[in-house]
């Protein structure tokens, strides 16, 4: 039987996102080893390996987190200055969701997303 999922992402620098997803994110620190990177935040766990020479611009990685207080969430990640996909700034999407996303120091895509009320 399945019970969770943990996504894998490249990463260039530990360093760099392990700042990143700490101080920006507000995750914590699962595991750090020498060329991988494990942080959580609530029940979301997210996994990093190091890729150095991963090119940004080539970089498709993404997740889609969900979330039950994505306006709260949405200001607070405004409030830390983290910067807000261009693309992806709050709104509700046809598909019954509300979203939002931003891109790590990687690019890989985060989406937060929350079931619209019927």
């Amino acid at each position: 039987m399945l019970t969770s999922i943990s996504p894998k992402l490249p990463m260039r620098d530990k360093a760099l996102t392990k700042d990143f997803y700490l101080n920006k994110l507000s995750f914590k620190v699962l595991g750090d080893y020498e060329d991988y990177l494990i942080v959580r935040k609530g029940h979301i766990e997210i996994h990093f390996f190091e890729f150095k020479e991963l090119d940004p611009k080539e970089n498709y990685g993404q997740v889609y987190i969900r979330t039950d207080d994505i306006d709260n969430l949405y200001q607070a990640l405004l409030d830390n200055k983290v910067a807000i996909h261009p693309n992806g700034h709050l709104q509700n999407k046809p598909w019954g969701q509300k979203e939002f996303a931003l891109l790590d120091p990687d690019n890989n895509l985060l989406t937060f997303g929350q079931a619209l009320k019927k």
